[in-house]
């Protein structure tokens, strides 16, 4: 009887991880074609708009990555409803094939010389598919692995979101190095070899689509759909203090997030003056530390709780933030440079680790993936999709400064909702 319970327990830990890889493979897919856009911007922005300084060139390529952001709160309802209404699985599976078709017309599309104004205009039909894809796969995902998670180790589990997210970002980083480097000349990548990145994120997204299609569905959702309870958004604004957490806990992270990620690599190579091929090393090699970091920190939360580490975030987010920016933009040392990312992106993983989980915890199965990403693409779309172009806008106006500010000022006001809201490790509806 025993032996027979130990096999049968290291089956279901088998099964679990099965299910939880499978569901994010296809957030890795999704997140690396999404980055693939930011990583090869300095790139295939001259060929989109020609006749600009590189400065306004990349102000317009990052215009077109925040419009791309207006799509994610549909794709938060879209995709939500139908995670929630017919399946987490079957959701993960649609998106991950959307964003295979943005990828390809990306790869696909003709410069300005070639097809004028046509060129960035399917270039911004292309993120728009994108940001509807993205924005129902961050909610669908975030529910999929808390749900799929034991309870004591709920916030190490649903950490690897962010892990496969960042592993996204690593992967595309890590094809750029190796096409600066070894396979391409400056000139080839220029001209025709930015595309190949966006054919790989292709086939990769139909690999993921076909991990997505053989994973189970959460018991969660199976024993919400023996119930008679309502889905959609006139049953999610019946939670109103839950959503305004979910704004709350989002303002400060994502624009953080966003600064120290994705914007980053830009401003090593325009404010920092470091080369293209510095700027993707420090990158890949700090982004890489800090995929390592979300599963330590999420263990941290299931033995001390989320809100100790949401509040260090906010506490050091807020008091840091000015001077690692304006260290930065003087520093020449590059190992300097490196531990300074290093030192930010510590301080991000507090907020990074455990927000899918706190959000999950803070909405019932049969609303949980509408719940989360509904608000929470609006809150990104507004300030995480916006946070680059401001950042460059700034720097155009001359008043790069002002920047360092604002993000400081949004960590500030997260705080004030950590240091007030419950500790949702203690108060989880995934119980319920």
């Amino acid at each position: 009887m025993a032996d027979h319970f130990k096999a049968g327990e290291i089956k279901d830990i088998e099964h679990r991880l099965k299910s939880i890889f499978g569901g994010s493979i296809g957030n890795l897919v999704e997140w690396y074609d999404w980055y693939s856009y930011s990583a090869f911007a300095l790139y295939f922005s001259p060929v989109f708009f020609p006749n600009s300084s590189p400065n306004a060139q990349l102000l317009n390529t990052a215009g077109i990555f925040a419009v791309g952001f207006l799509m994610r709160p549909i794709g938060g309802w879209l995709f939500g409803s139908i995670a929630d209404r017919y399946g987490r699985k079957q959701s993960m599976a649609l998106s991950v094939f959307i964003m295979a078709i943005g990828s390809l017309i990306i790869g696909l599309t003709p410069g300005y010389k070639e097809i004028g104004i046509a060129a960035p205009l399917l270039l911004l039909f292309a993120r728009l598919i994108q940001g509807l894809s993205t924005g129902g796969e961050y909610g669908t995902s975030a529910t999929y692995l808390s749900e799929m998670a034991t309870r004591e180790r709920r916030g190490f589990y649903s950490s690897f979101q962010y892990v496969t997210l960042i592993g996204g970002q690593l992967l595309a980083l890590g094809i750029q190095l190796a096409l600066q480097n070894w396979l391409l000349t400056s000139a080839e990548l220029q001209a025709w070899g930015w595309r190949i990145p966006f054919f790989i994120g292709a086939i990769l997204s139909f690999i993921a689509l076909y991990l997505c299609r053989h994973i189970d569905e959460t018991a969660a959702f199976k024993a919400k759909g023996t119930s008679d309870k309502k889905t959609g958004i006139a049953e999610l604004i019946k939670y109103p203090k839950a959503l305004l957490t979910v704004v709350g806990l989002t303002l400060g992270g994502t624009i953080a997030f966003y600064t120290f990620s994705t914007y980053m690599q830009k401003f090593l190579v325009n404010t920092v003056h470091l080369s293209k091929e510095q700027s993707t090393l420090l990158s890949f090699a700090s982004l890489f530390v800090f995929a390592i970091m979300q599963p330590l920190f999420g263990l941290l939360s299931d033995k001390i709780g989320r809100k100790p580490l949401l509040i260090g975030f906010g506490i050091l987010g807020s008091i840091c933030t000015y001077p690692i920016l304006i260290t930065l933009s003087s520093a020449t040392n590059t190992v300097f440079i490196f531990f300074l990312m290093i030192a930010a992106l510590i301080i991000v993983s507090g907020y990074t680790s455990i927000n899918a989980v706190v959000k999950a915890e803070l909405f019932p199965a049969h609303i949980r993936a509408l719940g989360v990403g509904l608000p929470y693409a609006l809150t990104v779309a507004i300030f995480g999709g916006t946070a680059e172009y401001l950042a460059l806008w700034f720097k155009n106006i001359g008043h790069e400064t002002y920047f360092y500010w604002y993000v400081t000022a949004c960590i500030l006001i997260s705080l004030i909702l950590y240091i007030t809201m419950k500790d949702t490790k203690h108060h989880s509806k995934i119980e319920d």
